[in-house]
């Protein structure tokens, strides 16, 4: 019954159907499953005197004056009356109420926001019905995401005829988790959901459908990891001591772990490939650990390919690495499209015979004329920026199953991430390099703009160099572009002449800003004012001042990853976040910002404000949506749920018992695209 279509339901034709299938709602499972997106609390009936100005009520009172209706000057048809309770008076006003049916002396509930002309108190257009009906008043009621066409009022009618099908919904979470968890029932969590009698049993009722979506999702990432256990080509052990005597410095204890962690997957004497991720803080120094595995890889005559998201940080890893790996025999390329045609046809060459053992490149490592001769690793540097599928395009060029390790400088909380990347195992690098000073991160007034230009200026005359970074240009902002560059030529002009100022920005050729980067490196430009195609890998140590115009614009985390460019070196770094905007939550934002360095902090906080969908991108690709459990606000609840979950696991790998039959199909059909990816 949940399966058939909801064209059956009471008060739902064919025209009114199709409406729903706008929001994706077919049958009445669907229906029931389509949450509300918040609620108004119209259960609590306040007295006329104790009506507050602009504060939405729920009134009890009786039509104490005739209806009067007449026309407007303006064409428009006014109902105006008075409604009168024991405690005064309210005037009444409709506009174009054709099918007002209102009597004198007869008793209604009103909701509406009053206003106040004088002593007394106004309503226009409230919502008006019969004291017993309780469908748009005297309760919680439940606010419906709608299409055009179909209003909260028919929802709420269509799904009073769906709730006794509620029976049917089939509790899933096992009863020793219930208890364990103090969690209502399945069937009365969705009646609450949808009717709820009180904000106590709505708590409750939300509770349990959040731990719910997370109880399946770790469930379900945790059958897809175990489900795509391919069987790769296993490395055999390689001697590291050359790698690690060739390093200029020492590798910190986080960075030795994940590189052991990676290493005893790769060469598992099982052959399962590898799908781990590394996750790190800005300048933790993930990149060794790619360039360890790389090494690892190289001596036993396999190749790797790493993908970086810019052409810039392709260009940087390929200049760091080939010179650190080059000496110990490892021949790395680099395929960009911004590389003259014919050195990428000779890379290509070079990859597809195994002349090349690492390659570095962007997105152009995924063209269809790149072939390898024994791809064995594939490593993705800021993992956000790439999709499931991107990651799948690059692993198909390989014979057999890769090795595949992901690297984010987007720190996420070790519960969510073990959550969210449950199909990967996890690898968290939490300590800094040491000799790295905390930023001095300051968030000044407006009309401070010349003081914090003037100290910056006092950075160039020490021999350092700087950023301003300005919000991102996108191709239909032309007149941005202008002003960003006329911006450039203000700073020349009235802070900065005796040294040179330049431009970067995402519509230049790669070439040219391949050449502003070489430049900025190499200390022939002074400040750079780049948009936030320098937020990511850039690495410049001489530069110890940035200043970020309009912050309010950026996330947080994106706050500290450009954050990152500076504070590379042993000297002390500045970063000044500008804005005009004096709102209290902006003030508080960079507030975050000015007091800590620590990303994850950061990460929590962004997470928390923007929601998941813009702080995770496309990684939620394949990965089942949450209707009711917020990631940001949810943690402690993820944290059991995600005990739970494992311990089932321990208990019943596969969900293959009888009594988790019904869990394990609805994880399967939850996970079925993903599947299929």
């Amino acid at each position: 019954m949940l399966e058939r279509s909801i064209q059956y339901l009471k008060g739902v034709g064919s025209a009114r159907a199709a409406l729903f299938h706008k929001l994706k709602i077919e049958t009445i499972g669907d229906l029931l499953h389509h949450f509300p997106r918040g609620y108004e609390d119209r259960s609590r009936t306040v007295e006329i005197r104790d009506l507050q100005e602009g504060e939405n009520a729920c009134i009890l009172a009786t039509v104490s004056t005739p209806v009067n209706t007449h026309r407007s000057s303006g064409g428009r048809m006014l109902s105006r009356f008075v409604i009168s309770d024991d405690t005064g008076s309210v005037s009444v006003t409709f506009f174009n109420a054709k099918y007002l049916s209102v009597r004198e002396g007869e008793t209604y509930r009103f909701y509406g926001k009053p206003e106040r002309m004088g002593r007394k108190f106004f309503l226009t257009n409230p919502v008006i019905e019969r004291p017993d009906a309780n469908l748009k008043t005297g309760r919680i009621l439940p606010v419906y995401g709608l299409t055009e066409g179909l209003t909260n009022a028919m929802v709420l009618r269509v799904m009073e005829h769906a709730l006794p099908y509620i029976g049917l919904i089939p509790e899933t979470i096992p009863a020793d988790v219930l208890a364990a968890q103090k969690l209502m029932g399945v069937q009365e969590a969705y009646l609450e959901i949808h009717n709820p009698q009180t904000e106590l049993t709505l708590y409750a009722a939300r509770r349990r459908l959040a731990f719910e979506e997370l109880f399946d999702l770790s469930l379900g990432l945790s059958l897809v990891k175990s489900s795509r256990g391919e069987a790769g080509e296993p490395l055999p052990m390689p001697d590291m001591q050359p790698f690690y005597n060739a390093l200029p410095f020492t590798l910190t204890g986080a960075q030795r772990r994940a590189i052991d962690e990676a290493l005893s997957d790769m060469t598992a004497p099982e052959g399962i490939a590898m799908r781990r991720m590394v996750q790190g803080d800005v300048g933790s120094g993930k990149t060794m650990v790619a360039a360890a595995l790389a090494y690892a890889a190289a001596t036993s005559g396999a190749q790797s390919a790493m993908m970086a998201p810019t052409e810039i940080l392709a260009q940087q890893h390929y200049a760091g690495l080939s010179a650190l790996l080059a000496p110990l025999g490892v021949r790395v390329g680099l395929l960009t499209a911004g590389r003259p045609l014919a050195e990428r046809r000779e890379t290509m060459r070079r990859l597809s015979v195994g002349e090349i053992d690492f390659v570095i490149g962007t997105h152009a490592l995924l063209s269809e004329g790149v072939q390898f001769d024994r791809l064995r690793l594939v490593v993705t540097d800021e993992q956000h920026r790439f999709g499931v599928r991107q990651r799948a395009r690059l692993r198909e060029k390989a014979d057999v199953p890769p090795h595949m390790l992901v690297m984010s400088a987007t720190p996420i909380p070790r519960t969510l991430a073990m959550v969210l990347y449950g199909d990967m195992d996890l690898s968290v690098i939490d300590e800094l390099p040491p000799g790295r000073l905390p930023i001095d991160t300051r968030a000044p007034a407006e009309e401070s703009r010349d003081a914090v230009y003037g100290f910056m200026r006092k950075q160039l005359e020490k021999g350092r160099q700087a950023y301003v970074v300005c919000p991102v240009i996108e191709e239909s902002e032309r007149e941005e572009l202008k002003s960003v560059e006329t911006f450039a030529e203000e700073l020349q002009n009235r802070y900065f002449d005796g040294y040179l100022v330049a431009l970067l920005h995402g519509q230049m050729h790669a070439r040219e800003k391949d050449a502003v980067m070489e430049a900025f490196a190499a200390g022939e430009i002074q400040v750079l004012v780049s948009t936030t195609v320098i937020e990511v890998g850039v690495n410049v140590p001489n530069a110890n001042m940035m200043v970020i115009e309009n912050a309010e614009r950026f996330g947080l985390s994106q706050l500290h990853q450009l954050r990152g460019r500076v504070g590379r070196s042993d000297k002390k770094s500045y970063c000044v976040l500008l804005t005009q905007n004096t709102s209290q939550t902006t003030q508080d934002r960079l507030a975050v910002m000015c007091r800590t360095n620590d990303g994850f902090e950061i990460a929590r906080e962004d997470l928390r404000l923007r929601g998941p969908g813009e702080f995770f991108g496309e990684r939620q690709s394949g990965v089942p949506g949450l209707r009711v459990a917020e990631l940001g606000l949810d943690m402690k609840l993820m944290a059991d749920a995600h005990a739970a979950a494992q311990a089932l696991l321990e208990q019943d790998p596969m969900l293959s018992r009888e009594e988790h039959a019904a869990l394990r199909k609805k994880i399967q059909r939850l996970f079925h695209r993903d599947r299929q990816a």
